[in-house]
C-alpha cells in the first residue's frame, strides 16, 4: 500500500456501557486510536423518508493498516463525521491493510 494515499486522519471510538445499578446504563465512546492514518471514500449515498422525515445515508470505504484490534462494532470519526463498521474485509493476499466498510447517517452515531 502507498503512503500518499493514507492522507486523512480518523479516529476509533469502542461503545462502553457501564451499569451503575439503576435501570439505566450509561453509554460512552472512549478513543481507542487517534490521528490513525487511513484513506477515506464515499462510495454512494441516498436519501429516503424514515420515522415521518428525511434521512440522509452515505456508504463509505475507509483503509487502514493491518490492525487486529478492530471490531465491527466499533466507530469511526473523520472531520466531524461519524461512520459505523458494518464490515473488516482484510487483505487477502499480503495482509498490510484492510478495508472498512462503513455507513454513516442513519445510525446512532
Amino acid at each position: 500500500m502507498l503512503a500518499q494515499r493514507l492522507r486523512h486522519r480518523i479516529t476509533i471510538a469502542r461503545l462502553e456501557t457501564s451499569d451503575d445499578g439503576d435501570e439505566a446504563s450509561q453509554e460512552s465512546w472512549p478513543v481507542l486510536v487517534d490521528q490513525l492514518p487511513a484513506e477515506v471514500v464515499a462510495l454512494s449515498g441516498r436519501e429516503f423518508v424514515g420515522a415521518a422525515a428525511v434521512q440522509a445515508q452515505v456508504d463509505t470505504r475507509i483503509t487502514i493498516r493491518r490492525r487486529a484490534d478492530l471490531k465491527p462494532h466499533d466507530r469511526i470519526e473523520h472531520e466531524g463525521n461519524f461512520y459505523d463498521i458494518r464490515a473488516i474485509l482484510p487483505d487477502p493476499s499480503l495482509r498490510r491493510h484492510m478495508t472498512l466498510m462503513c455507513q454513516s447517517g442513519v445510525n446512532g452515531g
